[in-house]
């Protein structure tokens, strides 16, 4: 869904990368090795149910270990081909956070830090220009500017949805703390999730708190929840109003807030699915550890054992953005609607360039039993 952070500073760079699309770099196709680990016994030796006198840390839940099918199942006719074929996975037990991130929570780690995130930073020309095809032109000075991606809706019906830049606009000094740019704050927003979070972002925030990321095995296990062959964690009703946070109304024009809201809600203000776990539909993309790689569901779905812990493509590539290094998003977010981007479904998955930040991709995190002495909570 999401190109490079470059892809929207400027148009002609846009064009630049369209242009490529379709263009193999045979120095940047990996092999597509899965780095997974084969069980080594069979599903009885996956840690279950929390051991006893283990404490759940604060603003987690305990998610029982076990089995699924990751990827799309047989009846969801909106499934992409990237979420095929669907293949069997093991994943042991772990805590996650009930809801996102929030700016309360992040607030805490930057003022006991210091950390500055990406979106706040000067841009390296000589780091962004390695993800361009040779010869981009450097943009003006006036538009390398800290700053961030912001959602604006069009004025007018929306007939060519690849291209992004008709409601993606970069936005000199958006960043978490200021979410729409100068003169906008997250003021009364304290319970609201964190937003313009690159990957590395996230990452310094869990080293932090003495937690990680998810694997996109453990989100989409999480998530599902006890419907492992559902559409949504719901079930397979696509009514949405009430259970998701997501747009209503033609995208990208006209939001009609049947659900509550245009743009991001409060953490928690639709119900949880059924291990307790917040938004795991809609309100903003999480990020996972898992790098984006278009082959990975094809290959890993060769292998005959069962895959314990999977952890994802070993390398990145994305036939359609050769030149990027994408991590996977889940969950989708407040933009993605039935007519355009139906990714609050379990098994969407989406692709975004570590260094980039959206007013519509935040994150949640986990520990697992080896991390417990850690963790902050």
């Amino acid at each position: 869904m999401m190109d490079n952070r470059w892809m929207y500073i400027v148009l002609s760079v846009v064009f630049v990368v369209i242009s490529c699309k379709n263009k193999k770099d045979a120095n940047l196709v990996s092999e597509n090795k899965s780095d997974a680990t084969k069980a080594p016994s069979p599903e009885t030796s996956l840690i279950k149910q929390l051991p006893k006198g283990i404490k759940t840390p604060k603003g987690m839940v305990w998610i029982t270990g076990g089995t699924f099918y990751q990827g799309a199942v047989p009846k969801d006719t909106m499934a992409m081909n990237h979420e095929k074929p669907r293949h069997k996975v093991a994943v042991d037990g772990f805590f996650m956070d009930t809801t996102e991130i929030t700016n309360k929570q992040f607030a805490k780690f930057v003022q006991e830090t210091g950390y500055i995130t990406t979106a706040e930073k000067e841009i390296d020309w000589d780091e962004m220009k390695k993800q361009l095809p040779e010869g981009t032109p450097r943009p003006h000075d006036s538009i390398m500017q800290p700053g961030s991606l912001v959602f604006t809706k069009t004025n007018i019906s929306v007939s060519n949805f690849q291209d992004y830049s008709q409601w993606w606009k970069w936005t000199i000094n958006a960043n978490w703390k200021h979410p729409y740019g100068p003169g906008s704050s997250i003021q009364n927003k304290e319970n609201y999730p964190v937003i313009h979070i690159a990957h590395e972002d996230a990452e310094a925030y869990c080293k932090w708190a003495g937690r990680r990321l998810p694997t996109e095995a453990e989100w989409e296990y999480a998530a599902r929840g006890v419907n492992k062959n559902s559409i949504f964690f719901w079930g397979d009703d696509g009514q949405l109003k009430d259970k998701a946070n997501t747009w209503t109304g033609e995208f990208p024009v006209t939001n009609d807030k049947a659900d509550g809201y245009e743009r991001q809600a409060a953490v928690g203000s639709y119900p949880p699915n059924s291990f307790g776990l917040y938004d795991m539909s809609g309100n903003v993309w999480e990020w996972t550890s898992d790098w984006y790689n278009t082959e990975y569901y094809k290959e890993v779905s060769t292998v005959k054992d069962l895959i314990l812990n999977p952890k994802g493509a070993t390398e990145p590539y994305n036939a359609a953005n050769p030149y990027a290094r994408e991590i996977i998003i889940k969950g989708g977010s407040f933009l993605c609607s039935v007519s355009y981007c139906a990714s609050y479904r379990l098994s969407a998955r989406m692709s975004s360039s570590h260094d980039s930040s959206t007013d519509h991709l935040g994150f949640r995190t986990v520990v697992d039993l080896k991390m417990l002495s850690t963790a902050k909570n």
